[in-house]
């Protein structure tokens, strides 16, 4: 589903992982998002600049707390331990939510960090469904 969206923002729109993840849940979910709300994840692309944590993860936590999130982070019930099980589930499919170890291990010339912001969207998509209230 998210995937859907995902080449939309990255390849055509030449947006970064961060900015796609977000932009392809707003299409996916139709989360109302408004018109450059991407600018607020956008610092997060290229694992924050230097290589850390993915922008692809950033963006889809980002995506996640607005869909699940009830007003403020810490007085939602269950929130903190939400987030943990999405990033351990990337961790243990993908092997690392590390900018610089994912990029090593999927990043190509031709589609850059395509393979990976593809996985991070397909995890959001099962996360979301297993973690359905």
């Amino acid at each position: 589903m998210t995937r859907d969206f995902v080449e939309k923002y990255y390849l055509k729109g030449d947006y970064n992982c961060a900015e796609t993840l977000l932009l392809a849940a707003n299409d996916a979910y139709g989360l109302g998002l408004p018109e450059g709300a991407h600018k607020l994840v956008s610092a997060f692309g290229g694992g924050m600049g230097c290589e850390r944590t993915c922008g692809a993860v950033c963006g889809a936590l980002a995506a996640l707390g607005y869909l699940r999130a009830k007003g403020r982070a810490h007085a939602t019930e269950g929130f903190r331990q939400l987030c943990a099980g999405f990033v351990a589930k990337v961790e243990q499919e993908c092997g690392s939510i590390e900018c610089s170890a994912l990029m090593a291990r999927y990043r190509t010339e031709e589609t850059r960090c395509l393979g990976t912001v593809l996985r991070v969207a397909d995890l959001l998509d099962v996360y979301l469904e297993e973690t359905k209230q």
